[in-house]
């Protein structure tokens, strides 16, 4: 299963660039790139677009792998985890009305 993580690695990885280069297009410390490639680290909303425009990468997938990240970090610990993705996905529906 992928994540936001890994789909920058692998992007980084496939255009042959090292953290430092990134860092500098970016304007993000390397270090915390680091720690993004390895899920230690949450990037803003923010930085993930930075990151879809620098590599290219659907802006959409990108943000989709982000925020369920956010989401399934928050609940991996919950027995409830299941029931409250169900509310939540109602609550949502309704507020789109």
């Amino acid at each position: 299963m992928s994540n936001f993580g890994d789909l920058i690695r692998i992007a980084r990885e496939e255009k042959g660039l090292f953290l430092r280069q990134v860092a500098a297009e970016l304007d993000i410390d390397q270090a915390i790139i680091s720690k993004f490639e390895r899920n230690e680290r949450k990037p803003t909303k923010e930085q993930v677009l930075k990151f879809a425009k620098f590599y290219k990468l659907d802006k959409e997938t990108l943000l989709v792998e982000w925020l369920s990240d956010k989401v399934a970090y928050d609940l991996k610990d919950e027995n409830l985890a299941d029931k409250v993705l169900k509310a939540a996905e109602q609550k949502i529906k309704y507020k789109k009305k």
